[in-house]
């Protein structure tokens, strides 16, 4: 085990839990602490794990996300994995589309973001801990501002992750603001997917719930949440991707926007992300 680090037995003796504090990142001028989450079996093998990228890991109590796993793994409906946790810093800045910030200029540091991401936690993470460097067992996830994220991540860079889990994604994301002469066609990941190569190989998981939000910017009924994961569902058909074999869909009944809702609809998504053979 490297300095900065603890480890810690939880209650649930199918998971060991560990922060690590001893990654500092240039491209974010901060320490970034990261949480992390193995299978008990993780001590006594030698073999690389798959693994779980997930944003906002400062939110894991909330999640519940050791007893999610202990579930999960004693109902062993998952192949056991590696959980990274990253904590969020400026999120509102870090968190976005790397190639372009929003009307707003919010998610101006997106880009020392995924630079992050591929050139200090990766290295680091595969440097210190036993997980796999194969894209095929690598996942990025992400909440709100954290999914649009990983989602980025995952569609521009399939050498590292095949799968990205997106939980009531920020795709209202745009380049316009909405008095000032917005269309649909400013939603910024939405353009991205429809003007850049599709990767080959990765997988999408999108999650809504009906009680995400409240605006509705068409009058059509449907909340903007749903829209938006639906219209960029649709634009990743139009590149050839297809429902029910590479992208995914789950909208959760009176679901919030909140780690509660995230929390009661996780299993589906880690049953998706590492399905036992």
């Amino acid at each position: 085990m490297m300095n900065g680090s603890t480890t810690t037995n939880t209650p649930i003796d199918s998971v060991v839990s560990r922060t690590d504090t001893g990654l500092v990142s240039v491209y974010l001028n901060r320490p970034v602490r990261l949480d992390l989450i193995f299978p008990k079996q993780y001590e006594t093998s030698d073999e690389p794990w798959p693994v779980l990228y997930l944003n906002d890991g400062q939110d894991l109590e909330r999640l519940r996300m050791r007893h999610v796993l202990a579930s999960v793994y004693a109902q062993q409906t998952v192949r056991p994995f590696v959980l990274v946790a990253v904590h969020a810093g400026d999120r509102i800045q870090e968190y976005g589309v790397a190639a372009q910030a929003d009307y707003l200029h919010r998610g101006a540091k997106a880009g020392a973001y995924t630079d992050f991401v591929i050139h200090e936690l990766l290295p680091y993470v595969q440097k210190h801990y036993r997980v796999s460097q194969q894209p095929e067992q690598a996942v990025f996830a992400g909440f709100s501002l954290g999914g649009l994220s990983a989602f980025d991540l995952v569609w521009n860079h399939p050498d590292r992750f095949q799968k990205a889990g997106v939980f009531s994604g920020s795709f209202w994301w745009r380049q316009r603001g909405l008095n000032e002469g917005y269309s649909d066609a400013d939603r910024i990941m939405h353009a991205q997917v429809r003007k850049t190569q599709p990767p080959k190989g990765s997988a999408f998981w999108f999650q809504t719930g009906t009680l995400d939000e409240t605006d509705d910017r068409d009058n059509d009924g449907i909340i903007d949440s749903i829209d938006d994961t639906l219209d960029l569902i649709a634009e990743l058909e139009r590149k050839g991707f297809r429902w029910g074999r590479n992208v995914t869909y789950v909208e959760v009944k009176d679901g919030r926007h909140e780690p509660e809702t995230w929390s009661q609809v996780m299993p589906q998504f880690l049953s998706w992300a590492f399905p036992r053979a």
